[in-house]
């Protein structure tokens, strides 16, 4: 039997809800896995959510033959997501250059407060 392989958005339970070069949209529940002691979202994964939204939202901008990695991430914190909440993230390129392209991810809880913004760098490479 072949072995499916898991990436890090499956471990997250990411979906993604909307593609564009404008933006995309992504969501994930906040599961007692995911939260530290008192039953908030762990501040690693609001990062890693962010993250894993804003590099989809670059890929499109990518020219045929590249690629890209995340060289810069910064986070910023403004309220606690609740285990068993739904949150929202969406994320827009802030700039689309030749050689690296910045994306702002801001997550959002299901009163639709929001939660934290991610900013992040990504670097065009060659695809090998």
């Amino acid at each position: 039997m072949t072995e499916t392989k898991r990436t890090y958005r499956d471990l997250l339970g990411l979906k993604i809800t909307y593609r564009g070069k404008d933006r995309f949209e992504g969501e994930m529940v906040a599961r007692d896995d995911l939260c530290r002691v008192g039953d908030m979202l762990h501040g690693g994964v609001f990062m890693g959510f962010g993250d894993s939204v804003g590099a989809q939202a670059s890929l499109v901008h990518l020219p045929e033959g590249k690629t890209t990695s995340t060289i810069e991430s910064k986070t910023n914190f403004f309220a606690s997501v609740k285990v068993g909440e739904t949150v929202r993230c969406v994320s827009t390129p802030l700039h689309v250059g030749r050689t690296t392209i910045v994306i702002e991810s801001r997550i959002f809880r299901s009163d639709g407060k929001l939660a934290a913004i991610v900013t992040q760098t990504q670097i065009v490479l060659d695809r090998r």
